[in-house]
């Protein structure tokens, strides 16, 4: 099957999984095409069981073996994704509140991996299956950073104070890219990878990818900008923007830096007031209007995808039962390293608790971290920390995105909630 006909299948399944659930369950689209693509995922694994002949696990599985899930996503898709994200960032309550992003993208994420790990390390000897810590630092590196894709489609639903919305964007922009260097350097320990050893190594590793990638963004972001000011071309201006999200992301790879933490910082420097000002008016209608659509339909093939992703997990009791343990532990964890990383930032006083309870109950994962488990090389751990991955994952995503707006509402007053009369 060639990729256009594999792209046409899965438009075609996203729309006309997106017209069933506007007609019937009217949950947001990405999280409806999500539980139908679950839905019929599960109706095709019990057929199968039921009609073993037509071996319909099989057949599903060659056609997802026509993309490869973590190197489209990770090398490719991310750098849409996390641009278009970036561009609707609002640059300067995201710079007022800097110490707390940056708290909860580095401390946060790292206290969440340290955290994670270790308690799947105690949980996985009591279903008799156990897992080496370093495995599990890896699954907590896999766990560990919220997904801009869905944190950002929630923020845009549920309407959050500005600041609060700054942080939690902040957040999950910056701690994609903190999470996946994190990954990188644990696998490579798990895995023996001789360029990764000693803590100098892993240290200045996590210093060229993180805080080169940031540099590089910047660089490539403002030299951008001061291109734009020479045109007045509104397709022009587009293929500009384009040329900036792919080129930033490729390069940062090519040079071993962060190619997710560039095309963020890149994105945030055009989509600043003065990378704006740099747009003629009409271009900056269309980019808005172009890169919403991408990151819309970008969002929609991705979670279709993660549901249908089920049937290349080969799930087992125990791993059942570790999925089920580490769902609670997830948001336990979450809680902890939010507080912890928060101690000394601006996020304190009267409105320190709800902020709190709100960032940990909106603390989704998603996509990233289905690609990174998927990517895992193949051994005895992989099928119990992509199960636990999954499952994580399909929680995060349909009850807490399901339930967030009820709790921000529980603690925040909504834009579009009626005026309180005396």
């Amino acid at each position: 099957m060639t990729p256009l006909a594999f792209f046409a299948i899965l438009l075609t399944l996203a729309s006309l999984f997106g017209v069933v659930n506007h007609r019937t369950l009217r949950l947001p689209n990405t999280i409806g095409v999500l539980i139908i693509a679950l839905l019929v995922s599960m109706v095709m694994l019990a057929a199968d069981q039921l009609t073993p002949g037509y071996n319909l696990k099989a057949l599903s599985r060659s056609l997802l073996g026509t993309i490869n899930l973590p190197q489209a996503l990770l090398n490719g898709v991310l750098s849409f994704l996390l641009f278009a994200g970036s561009l609707h960032v609002d640059l300067g309550q995201l710079w007022a509140r800097k110490l707390t992003v940056l708290a909860l993208a580095v401390v946060g994420t790292l206290l969440a991996v340290a955290l994670f790990g270790g308690g799947m390390w105690l949980v996985f000897p009591l279903l008799g299956q156990p897992v080496p810590l370093i495995w599990c630092v890896v699954l907590g590196a896999i766990l560990a950073p919220t997904d801009p894709v869905s944190v950002v489609g929630m923020l845009r639903r549920i309407g959050l104070p500005p600041s609060l919305q700054a942080v939690f964007a902040g957040e999950a922009l910056f701690n994609d890219g903190v999470g996946v260097v994190i990954f990188g350097v644990a696998l490579g320990v798990a895995t023996g990878d001789g360029s990764v050893s000693g803590g100098t190594t892993i240290i200045s590793l996590f210093l060229l990818q993180a805080v080169g990638g940031g540099l590089l963004g910047l660089i490539l972001g403002w030299l951008t900008v001061q291109l734009l000011r020479l045109v007045d071309d509104a397709h022009l201006e587009l293929t500009i923007s384009l040329a900036l999200a792919t080129g930033t992301f490729s390069l940062a790879n090519a040079l071993g830096m962060s190619g997710p933490i560039a095309v963020v910082v890149a994105g945030l420097t055009l989509g600043s007031r003065q990378g704006l000002a740099a747009i003629s008016q009409n271009g900056r209608k269309e980019l808005k209007t172009f890169w919403s659509l991408i990151d819309e339909v970008l969002n929609v093939l991705l979670f279709l995808l993660i549901g249908f992703e089920i049937v290349a997990i080969a799930f087992h009791m125990s791993h059942i039962l570790a999925a089920l343990l580490a769902i609670p532990l997830s948001v336990v964890v979450r809680a902890i390293s939010v507080f912890l990383a928060t101690l000394l930032t601006r996020l304190r006083g009267a409105d320190r608790g709800r902020a709190l309870i709100v960032l940990t109950w909106g603390g989704l994962r998603g996509g990233i971290s289905v690609a990174l488990a998927l990517g895992l090389p193949p051994g005895p751990e992989r099928g119990a920390l992509l199960a636990v991955c999954y499952g994580v994952v399909v929680f995060t995503i349909v009850v807490q995105g399901l339930t967030i707006e009820r709790v921000a509402r529980r603690f925040y007053k909504m834009k579009n909630d009626p005026p309180d009369h005396a």
